[in-house]
């Protein structure tokens, strides 16, 4: 914050200065020379009065297609930075807008919260290696508390290959998917770098300063909206995971956990360990769950052992794709192309008005620039999408989640607004006793992938059809000038056909009114030869297991931690991430009493 009058001004390390608006300039030294004199204007400085100049933060507005230029946050460092300070402060009276756009740079240095102590026996246990038990073990790794950490899946690269059988071969490995394996669901994804969760303490700047040391491009650091790639996260990964073995932890792939030891009290249990599916016992009196949002016979076996679980909301509905170069244009008018631009990306929001659809929330999910669609199912029997880049964003269509908000007093029902069959009798409706349960909302999204699984021919095909048709309620017959990327491959249906949907018919009609007002956003946006793919269902755990606010611990079982999106505390690869190293910290300092 800008001091004040009275407030005295300390020796800072450097001066932010934020809003620095530049036209995109892409010669790198022409640049440089740009952002110079923009700060020497700014600070009122000589030449020889700026030291020190570094990228904090760097991206654009293109509100006006007219006039696309750079937003820059930097941080300077000058030959007396508290004199230029207190002069910028003399400068900035009256004029509170300068004022908040000229600080003392803050202190983003992460710091351990404490060490394990000597001779300390217990080991933590981390389970699922996704972003955030990555992020908690290597955090727990580097304060001395040697984790052990399970993943059900395999190591990345054999997972890689895993997945590749599924999308080449219609070959499915229950345990080594996009879902399961080493990385989580992010490592197939558009590697996306961002979130809006709040971060006082600045630990998703640890979070890129990690992948940074193991190997991701160092303009992460600064770009405004930074991305991996799927190619590029297998290496970060992997070289996160020889840090954590490096330091002591130790890292079993292929290992289930299959069961929970909990020691029950007279108001809440106590976790004492895990058993894994070959048998195998690990005592630990602190474990984190990290298992993400499609571990559904995990969610099951907590529900069983008393772990308290909650229904959330969650979404569910198509991949769209359009040609790239449409919403570059869209977005960017005559800066299509510009490199330092990129592939352009959108996030749309509609809420429905009318009919069956009113009150409903639909909104584009996981927009993934010059990607592709993939088949992301971890189950026999069923077609789940999502979407991924490389970190070149260069393939010929962009994808997007188009998904409608479900709630828990929807989960009892199937896509025809019928009660879903009986548990124990399938050619019965739903029990008495199983309406409204904790995990309904993932037994609705079983059934909406089976059905998935069948509209598309059983093999593992997704069912999809032209914007146009769905729009003008006709099958789709043929495919326009928009491929669809979806591999193994897409079978051409009716996704809106009121006797076999695939979706809610109330999710339907939504995505229906949703296309044409997303298209006075992005014109094209309904353009008739672009392609839905069915279905997206895993955009978010369908339970919350819910956690103590300030420790972190289950809220009747002392020693496990829920974290990341399984347990419903995220929202993709970063927001993930941070919720890792809050909960690591959380458990070390438990350790340490």
């Amino acid at each position: 914050m800008m001091p004040t009058d009275t407030t005295p001004i300390t020796k800072p390390h450097s001066i932010r200065l934020t809003e620095i608006k530049l036209p995109l300039i892409e010669d790198p030294a022409e640049a440089e020379r740009s952002i110079r004199k923009a700060v020497l204007l700014r600070l009122n400085l000589t030449d020889a009065e700026l030291l020190e100049v570094t990228v904090y933060r760097r991206g654009y507005d293109a509100r006006k297609k007219s006039d696309i230029h750079f937003i820059y946050t930097l941080d300077v460092v000058t030959t007396d930075n508290a004199a230029v300070l207190a002069r910028a402060q003399r400068d900035a009276k009256g004029d509170t807008k300068l004022a908040v756009h000229i600080t003392v740079t803050p202190d983003t240095a992460y710091k351990f919260v404490t060490h394990a102590p000597d001779g300390l026996t217990e080991r933590p246990i981390v389970i699922g290696t996704g972003p955030c038990g990555l992020f908690a073990a290597l955090t727990l790794a580097q304060m001395g508390f040697k984790p052990i950490v399970l993943e059900r899946g395999r190591a990345v690269r054999e997972r890689t290959k895993d997945t590749w059988g599924l999308w080449r071969k219609s070959v499915l490995q229950p345990e080594s998917n996009v879902q399961f394996g080493e990385g989580g669901a992010g490592t197939f994804s558009d590697g996306k770098l961002w979130s809006q969760v709040k971060d006082p303490l600045f630990h998703g700047r640890k979070v890129l300063q990690e992948m940074v040391k193991a190997g991701a491009p160092d303009e992460i650091l600064y770009v405004s909206k930074p991305h991996v790639g799927t190619f590029r996260l297998v290496k970060v990964v992997e070289a996160m995971r020889e840090q954590i073995t490096k330091l002591g932890g130790e890292v079993r792939f292929s290992a289930k956990v299959t069961d929970l030891q909990i020691e029950q009290g007279a108001s809440h249990g106590a976790i004492q360990g895990v058993v894994l599916e070959d048998g195998t016992q690990i005592s630990s009196r602190h474990v984190i769950l990290a298992i993400g949002h499609s571990a559904r016979d995990t969610f099951e076996l907590l529900h069983a052992k008393g772990v308290y679980v909650e229904a959330k909301p969650f979404s569910v509905g198509f991949r769209i794709e359009h040609p790239q170069g449409m919403v570059d244009r869209a977005r960017f008018g005559k800066f299509a192309g510009n490199p330092l631009l990129g592939a352009a990306d959108y996030k749309l929001v509609h809420h429905a008005t009318d009919g069956i659809a009113k009150g409903r929330s639909v909104y584009s999910f996981c927009m993934c620039p010059g990607g592709t669609v993939v088949a992301a199912t971890s189950e026999v029997g069923r077609v789940v999408t999502n979407g991924m880049s490389q970190y070149s964003r260069n393939e010929r269509n962009a994808n997007a989640g188009i998904v409608v908000g479900i709630n828990p007093a929807d989960f009892d029902f199937d896509v025809l607004g019928r009660l879903l069959p009986d548990a124990t009798d399938p050619r019965k409706p739903m029990a008495e006793k199983d309406r409204g349960h904790v995990l309904a909302g993932m037994r609705f999204q079983r059934a909406l992938e089976s059905n998935a699984y069948l509209l598309g021919g059983s093999n593992y095909q997704a069912p999809g059809q032209r914007v146009g048709d769905y729009l003008n309620r006709t099958a789709t017959t043929a495919l326009g000038s928009v491929e669809p990327s979806y591999k193994p491959g897409v079978h051409l249906t009716d996704l809106g056909n009121p006797a076999q949907p695939s979706l809610p018919l109330y999710a339907i009609e939504a995505i229906r009114q949703a296309i044409p007002h997303f298209a006075q956003q992005i014109p094209g946006f309904d353009m008739p030869d672009a392609m839905l793919t069915g279905i997206e269902t895993r955009t978010s755990a369908p339970i919350r297991i819910k956690r103590d606010y300030h420790s972190y611990q289950s809220i009747n079982t002392q020693g496990l931690y829920p974290a990341g999106e399984g347990a419903g505390y995220a929202g993709g690869i970063m927001s993930a991430a941070i919720d890792g190293i809050k909960v690591a910290e959380a458990l070390a300092l438990d350790m340490v009493g």
